[in-house]
């Protein structure tokens, strides 16, 4: 991954199961987390929204190892969120949950070695729900699963509330047949999100001075008169005086030019849905709730955050996850990680995640 002002993007293809394995160390959107590390995964507690507590679905993942650190040569944050629509109010930040973990080269899990490139020889036949390591892993959403049925003991559960989602979709059915249920076909339980691969590719077009200019230009031939009309649409005039409507203009015409400026930028690749570049800075679709430094909490180790990479609005057309005419939904996702890239201490380290909207009030 790219570091330093150099812009990489992120596209979603389809891709066979064998390739979105942990061993593999993918890049992907969707379906269950692809766990780094096998010891010390977040614990259920810490994957509930802030605002509903429900247990927050995997949304995704994104392989980043640091060169030039022995003790990041395999990194990966995963992004979750929650599934409610009612959850996603503006500037509201606390419906996503990010994690980041690394490793060194020589580890206990992963071969010193590249992994091959083409598929195993024996692949899987079913989902896997247990780690390496021997972890159980929920059967809803592949998180932790400390819970267990209390009938039959052989299925694992992140929390209540996927063990009862499990049970109406299908568990109640065999939960008493004697067996370990590996040949049995996990149902569709309606919460994951649908599986994609993460293809990065570096931004190839650079963001020109001359179409930074013709925004300038687009933007400052708007008059006053056009800028406040929409704003004060049903209002009496006589209510405000001018220097009022004069700064209702300015500050309309900067939000044009920043959406603008965010339009222009993603319209050279209108497929990406995410943007990598450790150090650099976000594109933002508003001048409006943009986060001050004083905003982006430090890491636990005491180091400051930096940006890493965010989630654009294009992913939203993959994720089927509309419902009754409801969304989740954002304009933008910024993930900021510890600039130290500090040791976790072999653990899943939540880091800080900052949400902007289309329309901030």
């Amino acid at each position: 991954m790219a570091a330093g002002g150099r812009v990489e993007l992120g596209f979603v293809e389809e891709a066979p199961a064998w390739r979105l394995l942990s061993r593999y160390f993918p890049s992907k959107v969707g379906g269950r987390p692809a766990w780094l590390g096998q010891a010390r995964l977040p614990v259920p507690e810490e994957l509930r929204c802030g605002c509903c507590q429900q247990p927050c679905a995997f949304l995704l993942q994104v392989y980043a190892p640091v060169s030039g650190r022995t003790d990041c040569f395999h990194r990966t944050l995963f992004l979750f969120c929650c599934r409610n629509p009612v959850c996603y109010s503006p500037s509201d930040n606390r419906c996503f949950r990010v994690f980041r973990n690394q490793l060194p080269r020589k580890n206990d899990t992963y071969s010193y070695d590249p992994p091959p490139e083409e598929p195993p020889l024996e692949g899987p036949t079913c989902v896997d729900l247990q780690l390496q390591s021997g972890v159980p892993l929920c059967r809803v959403c592949g998180c932790l699963g400390p819970k267990t049925c209390a009938r039959c003991h052989k299925a694992h559960y992140c929390s209540k509330d996927h063990q009862v989602l499990d049970w109406k979709a299908g568990h109640k059915q065999y939960c008493s047949i004697q067996s370990d249920h590996s040949d049995v076909a996990l149902p569709d339980h309606k919460f994951l999100f649908p599986e994609y691969e993460i293809v990065i590719e570096p931004e190839e077009v650079e963001y020109k001075e001359e179409m930074q200019e013709d925004v300038d230009s687009s933007v400052n031939t708007k008059t006053c008169t056009d800028a406040t009309a929409a704003a004060v649409s049903g209002m009496q005039l006589e209510c405000l005086n001018e220097e009022e409507l004069e700064a209702m203009a300015k500050h309309e015409t900067k939000e044009d030019k920043v959406f603008e400026e965010f339009k222009k930028r993603i319209a050279l690749e209108p497929e990406q849905i995410l943007r990598y570049c450790a150090g650099g800075d976000p594109i933002w679709i508003s001048s409006e709730k943009v986060p001050q430094e004083k905003e982006i909490l430090n890491c636990p180790c005491g180091a400051k955050r930096i940006f890493e990479f965010q989630v654009m609005p294009q992913l939203l057309n993959y994720l089927k996850a509309d419902s009754l005419d409801e969304s989740i939904d954002w304009g933008t996702l910024v993930a900021y990680t510890c600039s130290e890239h500090c040791s976790c201490e072999n653990k899943y380290t939540e880091e800080f995640m900052w949400k902007q909207d289309f329309l901030c009030t």
